[in-house]
């Protein structure tokens, strides 16, 4: 069974584009639990949207495939990183995250105001007041709607 998530990243940090250009990359830096533990959750075949955040417009620029699961986050151990994590050793990694590969950058992307006025904040949580998480599940319903408004 195919999982399917939405992954935030920042387009002038990394964006839909450099994947597409690199094909695959890990994604790091991630220090929320709760969205670390989503990361933890995925497996391999996993479907995830790529949406631009902090940008204007906001919205899903793409798709992209979990094609590596249980990666220690290398950022952790780097004290010259803005993600270095002191507390994290290599016998006792705290963060964990995944290796993506581009699938698909979609024709137009589908708006942050767009996905408010078809999903409530229960149905999909990037249009939930007050959200922030940079990763989160996508029911399979929700995920094949997504898919239809691409068209």
């Amino acid at each position: 069974m195919v999982n399917y998530w939405l992954m935030k990243s920042e387009p002038a940090v990394y964006s839909i584009h450099n994947l597409q250009q690199q094909k695959q990359t890990i994604w790091d830096g991630v220090r929320n639990y709760q969205a670390r533990n989503f990361l933890k959750q995925m497996q391999i075949g996993d479907l995830a949207f790529f949406y631009h955040s902090n940008t204007q417009p906001p919205g899903i620029f793409g798709l992209m495939k979990i094609v590596e699961i249980g990666i220690n986050d290398p950022t952790q151990f780097d004290p010259n990183s803005e993600y270095y994590d002191p507390k994290s050793t290599l016998e006792s990694p705290r963060w964990q995250t995944v290796k993506v590969e581009f699938v698909e950058e979609f024709s137009q992307p589908i708006l942050l105001s767009t996905l408010k006025d078809k999903f409530s904040g229960d149905e999909l949580l990037v249009v939930k007041k007050g959200n922030r998480l940079s990763v989160i599940p996508v029911t399979e319903l929700v995920a094949k709607s997504i898919m239809n408004m691409k068209n």
